[in-house]
């Protein structure tokens, strides 16, 4: 399901769904506060995963032939994602960079495009690996470089409970991963000015 186009969210369905699990959990879905919780989940779900409707490529019409043959980078995008183990959120900042070989892609679509992978169901070693490799198998750039970190409320509010953690990925690709210095300054230049 990396890249396919899913199927509309039956918001239906998850209203009944939310409906049992108020039920379950010894809440009356029918008092005042809960009438309209499951149709505002059912809602939120449509909201949190609508990358699963739409297809990353229609990010692409913004390519621009250009002989710019430096790093392109795009720092701190910010973004919010959903964890398919607990289905809670994730939220972080993405740092996409790519080297050019001909071919630029509107600043605005690099963050389109995160969030086009980011708003699905996700793991984020699979989001910073998705973001990497379209760029790489579209652009056709001669190296792609993204850096993620998150925080997990999986992590922070349940289970373990480490409110101050982040998680970071990375995936590089072509000239970032296999020249030293590419990758050097890639990586110094995501991290510039900060402390």
């Amino acid at each position: 399901m990396d890249q396919e186009i899913c199927k509309p969210v039956d918001v239906e369905r998850i209203e009944r769904a939310v409906g049992e699990i108020l039920l379950a959990i010894g809440e009356d879905p029918n008092r005042e506060g809960l009438k309209a919780t499951p149709r505002r989940m059912a809602n939120m779900y449509v909201e949190l995963l609508e990358g699963m409707q739409h297809e990353p490529a229609e990010h692409l019409r913004s390519v621009f032939h250009e002989k710019y043959d430096e790093v392109v980078l795009l720092r701190d995008i910010p973004f919010f994602s959903v964890c398919e183990h607990h289905i809670m959120p994730f939220i972080g900042t993405a740092n996409v960079a790519y080297l050019p070989d001909g071919k630029i892609l509107g600043v605005s679509k690099i963050a389109r495009i995160v969030d086009c992978f980011a708003k699905r169901l996700q793991l984020q070693e699979r989001l910073t690996a998705q973001v990497a490799d379209f760029l790489m198998d579209n652009l056709k750039p001669k190296g792609v470089a993204v850096v993620i970190e998150a925080s997990h409320s999986c992590m922070t509010i349940r289970g373990i409970r480490k409110p101050n953690s982040e998680m970071v990925t990375s995936a590089l690709r072509g000239l970032f991963k296999t020249d030293p210095r590419s990758r050097a300054e890639v990586i110094g230049l995501m991290h510039k000015n900060r402390g």
